[in-house]
């Protein structure tokens, strides 16, 4: 192989792991934004700025979030590390 096309391999599979990685996290991370908008909100309607008036539901719902996205993430996360496995032979 040339260094150019390991390059090439190198930025590809980081870029597979970037996306992967985005891929996964996102659904617990937009609920824990939305939910934390949605307080800070009500938070500056009702001038209440206690700390852990945010924190706890905004923990509560990521904690829901990831138990019923489990499945999915565990199979995106499977298939992934399986075709990066499967794909070792062909690419050196």
């Amino acid at each position: 192989m040339t260094p150019d096309s390991l390059s090439e391999l190198a930025i590809g599979l980081g870029r597979e792991a970037i996306w992967m990685s985005l891929l996964i996290s996102a659904p617990v991370l937009l609920s824990g934004m939305v939910v934390g908008l949605v307080i800070g909100l009500l938070q500056a309607v009702t001038q209440i700025q206690e700390q852990t008036v945010a924190f706890v539901p905004k923990l509560a719902i990521m904690i829901l979030v990831l138990s019923f996205t489990l499945p999915w993430l565990l199979s995106q996360m499977m298939q992934y590390t399986t075709e990066l496995i499967a794909g070792i032979p062909g690419r050196f």
